[in-house]
């Protein structure tokens, strides 16, 4: 089955085929690094790298950008008000955000590139822009012309008669229209600056994307994504300013996650509700945090609350504890189990179904659905008294093969304690000799290390509480 995936750009569904058949060129915006991101920053981070796994899980080679914006208004303020350069500044808040997405299982990028890094190919950009009459300097500044690109506008699904009825021009700016924005900025007193044809200046927010895509991924990419708040203007000029310049299709999907709302209220700064993401990693498992951000598709706004998180929190322990339970029931399963190929095919049909619902524009949501169906059959594999080593390891193989491709680490350390093994040994013994007391003081031992012991037929089970 094809994967389709939902097109800003064109509002469908449509069948996913890459310019260079198994290679995918993505480019996912990414942070202006001036501060610690907070969990509306995270989403787009855990969606896209959840996108890229699946499409890697397919066979295709993904070559995937994120940006790091370090020069903008905000970071010279941030600067000037902590007065430290900038450079120590963004590099600080990198580092940041990179340790932060590291503990969400974000996979590091094939690129990473910086817009301080990238400023020729930013200056060649607009030089391109000036020669093809789609932009023009003023005193220093340089403006891109919205309505010398045709389908401006076709990304947000907006005209250009209305954005401009809605356009001001600025005090201090010599823009001819009110529509018209900044490609290159003129330096201001002790303002970081590089040397540009129209003087000493820093580039504008919309043109480093461009610039960075095209010099990591050619003129035409397959995918393009970012936040729901980043469709217009920063996209709708990203494709005007590249379009303009190539005479090509800039991306052919455009992929966009939806807004972050805590409590049901829309998550904002001017609220003040909004949540630093290394203070929830602090608090919560980072998987679990991941698998909350997951249990939505991802064009729809999800909400956080407490409750929500513990939700998750209950919900990808069932799945852990069925692992551990399948791990456990290896020692005693033997070659001889019935009914093998008729779970065997069950796994398949999981398997199945959960590619079916990732192939239908990445619905992590009923991809979930169908793993807890499938921790479901395995529970009920387990209540057999006789089962096969094959069908337990292919539950196994199954759960972690799924759980990889959401990003979700099994960790090993915690299901094969060989303490917690040890101790279960001693009260096993302690059991056969009658000594009952020393057995109670184990299980109170396992107890304090968050160890629950299960009694059944087949022997002790454990799972962590």
């Amino acid at each position: 089955m094809p994967i389709t995936i939902y097109n800003t750009l064109t509002k469908e569904k449509e069948t996913f085929k890459p310019l260079d058949g198994k290679e995918v060129k993505m480019y996912v915006c990414g942070p202006t690094v001036y501060n610690y991101i907070h969990i509306g920053n995270a989403r787009p981070a855990i969606v896209f790298d959840t996108v890229r796994r699946y499409l890697e899980y397919k066979g295709f080679n993904v070559k995937y950008v994120l940006n790091f914006t370090d020069v903008d208004d905000k970071i010279i303020d941030t600067a000037e008000k902590t007065g430290e350069n900038v450079q120590d500044l963004t590099n600080r808040f990198i580092d940041a955000y990179l340790s932060d997405v590291k503990a969400l299982n974000v996979k590091k990028a094939t690129y990473h590139p910086r817009v301080t890094e990238t400023i020729d190919d930013i200056i060649a950009f607009i030089s391109g822009l000036i020669d093809k009459g789609h932009a023009y300097e003023v005193d220093g500044d340089v403006y891109f012309k919205p309505r010398s690109f045709e389908e401006y506008g076709k990304l947000s699904d907006q005209s250009i008669d209305e954005l401009r009825a809605g356009a001001r021009i600025k005090v201090g700016e010599k823009k001819e229209d009110p529509l018209d924005f900044a490609l290159w900025k003129k330096a201001k007193q002790n303002e970081i600056a590089w040397e540009s044809p129209w003087g000493k200046g820093r580039p504008g927010w919309h043109i480093e994307c461009s610039a960075m895509a095209k010099k990591y991924l050619g003129d035409t990419i397959d995918i393009h994504a970012g936040g729901q708040d980043l469709t217009f203007p920063h996209h709708e000029n990203e494709i005007a300013q590249s379009e303009a310049l190539n005479d090509k299709p800039f991306a052919n999907y455009w992929m966009h996650n939806g807004y972050m709302n805590i409590d049901d209220e829309k998550m904002s700064k001017s609220l003040g509700n909004f949540i630093l993401a290394k203070d929830l990693i602090e608090e919560h498992d980072p998987m679990v945090i991941r698998f909350f951000m997951l249990s939505v598709h991802y064009r729809n706004p999800i909400n956080f609350t407490e409750s929500l998180l513990q939700s998750a929190k209950n919900s990808l322990e069932r799945i852990k504890t069925a692992y551990v339970n399948l791990e456990h029931r290896k020692k005693t399963s033997t070659n001889l189990g019935k009914n093998k190929e008729t779970w065997i095919d069950k796994i398949r049909q999981n398997q199945q179904n959960f590619e079916k619902a990732m192939d239908d524009d990445f619905n992590t949501a009923n991809a979930i659905t169908v793993l807890f169906e499938l921790v479901r059959e395995a529970n009920m594999y387990l209540e057999e008294n006789h089962t096969d080593l094959e069908v337990v390891e292919a539950f196994q193989e199954a759960i972690k093969t799924l759980l990889e491709v959401l990003g979700i680490k099994l960790d090993n350390e915690e299901l094969l304690d060989e303490e917690i093994e040890a101790l279960i040994k001693k009260r096993n013994e302690a059991r056969r000799a009658r000594n009952f007391d020393r057995a109670d003081e184990i299980r109170d031992l396992l107890k304090e290390k968050n160890i629950i012991l299960e009694d059944t037929n087949q022997g002790a089970r454990w799972r962590r509480g």
